[in-house]
């Protein structure tokens, strides 16, 4: 693991902590609280421990910032003040699964809860590997690829099994994006299109849903930004966030989230060896980017994936502190 994916993970761990600081503080005088105490709860304690006082303290402030919205947003959270409400941080393990939702905010009185994503300067979607083994539309759609497509791709990756053999760093490897990037980047998009063309709005939707790591729950995404801001974005997909209480209605509202129905089109990206660029219709654009996640060759590679376009209407809030 390289420096600055690890200091990426203590800064993500240690701004969860800081999370869980402030909704103690902002609601403990208002109503019961329960924070679950397990190892992801100590995980990111000790890591928030790690880090400078200063840089503490503007976790603490963007965290309140934050919280605050969300609280604005969901008057679930502070109607009554009679009910318990608990507090958890997920373990790591739950976004394999799809759910990547980092702090849990439930009141099991009534049956409800909202989860959180904290995201430290990162606004990335969902990451994925492809290898010979991982059948990329049954995880995404639920559909199975083709065994053409694993025919396809066994030769390229067979080689990679070679290479880690051997030891041999990415570097070494000459004509790489030729022998290796791109011919897995065109068998993907090849099976992609020919997933499209069978299951057509199945794809798009469920795409959707995969890489915003949704796994069927709505979720609010917190993305601390170094210029003094917090950015709140709700992924309302299902419709369930933004509830009104029993006596009160939200202080900020929004709608539910468009899904995409159609692809426009998948193409590389202009002068690229290693990313396409997926167009759908209601706004959605995103791009898929192959790496090395290692120095050192592996029998898998990874998809950098970004959102490039979303709904002109979907609904964000920066916060200043």
């Amino acid at each position: 693991m390289s420096k600055s994916t690890i200091k990426s993970t203590v800064m993500g761990k240690a701004y969860e902590y800081a999370c869980i600081i402030v909704i103690d503080e902002l609601l403990k005088k208002i109503r019961p609280l329960e924070i679950v105490k397990n190892n992801s709860l100590n995980i990111a304690h000790d890591r928030y421990n790690e880090i400078d006082k200063n840089i503490q303290n503007d976790m603490l402030k963007s965290a309140t910032a934050g919280i605050e919205a969300i609280i604005l947003m969901e008057p679930k959270i502070v109607e009554d003040g009679k009910d318990k409400l608990t507090i958890s941080l997920q373990p790591d393990n739950v976004a394999k699964n799809g759910d990547i939702r980092d702090v849990l905010i439930i009141r099991r009185s009534i049956e409800w809860e909202i989860g959180i994503s904290v995201k430290h300067n990162h606004a990335a979607l969902k990451h994925s590997r492809l290898s010979n083994k991982l059948d990329f539309g049954n995880v995404w759609f639920g559909i199975n690829c083709s065994e053409n497509y694993f025919n396809e791709i066994k030769p390229i990756f067979n080689q990679l099994k070679l290479y880690k053999k051997t030891n041999k760093l990415w570097a070494e490897i000459q004509d790489k994006f030729e022998k290796i990037y791109m011919p897995i980047l065109n068998a993907f998009k090849k099976e992609f299109d020919s997933l499209y063309a069978k299951h057509q709005k199945k794809i798009t939707e469920k795409l959707i849903l995969y890489l915003l790591g949704s796994n069927g729950k709505d979720y609010y995404k917190m993305i601390h930004h170094k210029n003094n801001k917090t950015k709140i974005q709700p992924f309302n997909l299902l419709g369930t966030l933004n509830q009104a209480a029993s006596k009160k209605k939200p202080s900020i509202l929004f709608g539910k989230t468009p899904l995409p129905t159609k692809i426009i089109e998948l193409t590389v990206k202009e002068n690229s060896k290693t990313t396409l660029e997926l167009t759908m219709n209601n706004g959605w654009a995103i791009s898929f980017r192959i790496h090395n996640a290692a120095t050192k060759v592996e029998t898998s590679l990874k998809f950098d994936i970004q959102l490039l376009g979303q709904p002109s209407d979907l609904f964000y809030k920066d916060v200043d502190w």
